[in-house]
């Protein structure tokens, strides 16, 4: 595809499976609900590596956005085999997936230090920060497609001229 087209996202028959799927509002709302917990959690955890104060909190906050990390990961992958027809690696979002899988093992090797108890706090949180950038970057790629899938939608509201009369029709 030359780099001056933009890419499709969906097809026709994707974007009405997306659209009529209860998976996309599922989606839509763990989106940001994780998105608010990894704000505290990653306040808790800055604040915590600082003053050393309220470590568990810090601790305890990295579990939950964890398990809602677990949560939006799963829908996602329900969300996208109703959408594409796989689980995960759908040409349309084959590179976020990919940093999700790296998102993934970060968080799950916290929850694996953090249940073993062996490491430090210190450590651990700064582990945390390495999960959570990842997160970060990850968080970023979505929300770039979500604007693409936003941007591919505009024109079609936008007045067309038709091509026998010259009239202007909205589509």
């Amino acid at each position: 595809m030359p780099a001056s087209s933009p890419q499709v996202l969906y097809t026709p028959a994707q974007r009405a499976r997306r659209d009529a799927t209860a998976w996309t509002l599922v989606q839509g709302v763990l989106a940001p609900v994780q998105f608010l917990i990894f704000g505290v959690s990653l306040y808790l955890v800055v604040r915590s590596l600082q003053t050393g104060e309220h470590t568990d909190w810090a601790l305890g906050s990295v579990v939950l956005k964890t398990i809602v990390l677990y949560t939006i990961m799963v829908t996602g992958a329900i969300w996208e085999k109703v959408v594409f027809g796989q689980y995960l690696f759908a040409p349309a979002f084959f590179w976020e997936d990919v940093v999700s899988m790296g998102v993934m093992a970060l968080h799950t090797a916290y929850v694996w230090v953090w249940w073993q108890g062996q490491w430090s706090a210190n450590d651990q949180l700064l582990l945390a920060l390495a999960a959570y950038m990842s997160y970060a970057v990850n968080a970023a790629q979505y929300i770039r497609k979500l604007r693409m899938a936003r941007l591919q939608r505009q024109p079609a509201t936008q007045p067309n001229t038709l091509p026998d009369s010259g009239a202007q029709a909205s589509v």
